[in-house]
């Protein structure tokens, strides 16, 4: 059974792949930490390699890595990028936030 349980846009794909290129890594590692202005908080390094553990979700030769645990709050979100006036960004489209604050990188269930 193949369920898709968090998804990559063509964007992010895009931009991840311009960054691993730049920095020479492998993979971009989103996490969720607790903590930030709504309970939780977005996370993003760089991975050179996935753990045992770690969902490995591929598009357009990009790749992103998510631990185990964090899985448990991503289930069912989209990994988005927006480049607009304001700014260019990482965003999570995450269906299980059931508020967010202004900064988008903090949220709670």
């Amino acid at each position: 059974m193949s369920e898709i349980i968090v998804t990559l846009s063509a964007n992010a794909a895009k931009r991840i792949n311009e960054i691993m290129a730049e920095q020479k890594r492998h993979a971009l590692r989103v996490g969720v930490v607790g903590g930030g202005c709504s309970g939780f908080s977005y996370t993003f390094d760089f991975a050179d390699a996935a753990a045992d553990d770690d969902l490995v979700i591929e598009r357009d030769g990009a790749t992103v890595v998510i631990d185990s645990t964090s899985l448990e709050f991503l289930t069912g979100s989209e990994i988005d990028f927006s480049d607009e006036l304001i700014g260019a960004a990482f965003k999570i489209n995450n269906p299980n936030a059931t508020a967010g604050c202004g900064c988008g990188t903090s949220f709670s269930m």
